[in-house]
């Protein structure tokens, strides 16, 4: 019986290169996905920004992120690798981790696995046989048990990550704030009052966590989201103003070209 209807939306791999075309906002700019995601760095080094917490990356580092994540990378000229996009609304199927992972694999073994299963994934993504959907998703549940492991592995062997602090917690918290509320017109203001400090501290704690104060991770979200209608969907700019809470279009324009150099029409002139 064809299953197809009763699975989710397909898979997606995406060479890191071509996520980084069209300019550095594409990568650098603080975003999220409706779909779990899996970096995989096969080359390379840069900086990586997860829930307002910024660490490094390199060479054969591999980053998952559950749907909803806020974060955002450096990706110099020399970083290669890919993004495995999962279906939306698949975390429980698959039994997908349930928070950030980042695994900095040292072992040539665990390279060639985490290759092969990507391998597998692709090949049958474009192979689109009878019960491809069912096939990737058993695919899909292999990286999913690999993933698992590795974690297992690497508590055995290693020493136990340092517990949370209280800015770290905050950090998190307020991008998580940011991440449902974006398109609103709150201001750091409001999102400081929701999480019980004032304005100031949250900017502070957001600095030394990712070097960013809040009122640019807040403009940071906007201004992608922003960027990705003008580019991905034929919106008039006006209702994209209306949709990111911005009180007329006019305002939309000059907050826009204030934050990337462009009005929204001459970026999107220029796609």
């Amino acid at each position: 019986m064809n299953q197809t209807s009763t699975l989710p939306s397909p898979f997606r791999i995406i060479p890191l290169a071509r996520l980084g075309k069209g300019g550095r906002w594409r990568t650098e700019a603080m975003r999220s996905y409706g779909a779990p995601v899996l970096y995989w760095f096969t080359r390379g080094q840069g900086r990586i920004t997860i829930a307002g917490q910024t660490a490094g990356y390199g060479a054969h580092n591999a980053i998952f992120l559950p749907a909803g994540t806020m974060h955002g990378f450096e990706m110099p000229n020399q970083v290669h690798g890919m993004i495995v996009v999962f279906p939306a609304d698949c975390e429980t199927q698959l039994d997908l981790p349930e928070a950030p992972l980042h695994l900095r694999l040292r072992e040539a073994d665990q390279h060639l696995e985490l290759n092969k299963l990507v391998e597998n994934l692709q090949t049958e993504m474009q192979g689109g046989g009878a019960d491809s959907d069912t096939a990737m998703m058993c695919h899909a549940g292999l990286l999913a048990v690999w993933l698992r492991r590795q974690v297992s592995a690497s508590e055995l062997i290693d020493t136990p990550a340092p517990r949370k602090n209280a800015a770290t917690r905050l950090a998190a918290a307020y991008t998580s704030l940011v991440e449902i509320d974006f398109h609103s017109a709150k201001s750091v203001r409001d999102y400081a009052a929701a999480l019980g400090v004032t304005p100031t501290h949250l900017s502070r704690v957001c600095n030394k966590a990712c070097g960013r104060p809040a009122s640019a991770i807040l403009a940071d979200r906007v201004h992608y989201e922003a960027r990705r209608m003008l580019s991905e969907t034929h919106m008039p700019i006006k209702d994209i103003a209306q949709a990111l809470g911005f009180a007329s279009p006019a305002y939309f324009t000059r907050a826009f070209q204030n934050h990337t150099g462009r009005t929204p029409s001459g970026f999107r002139r220029n796609i």
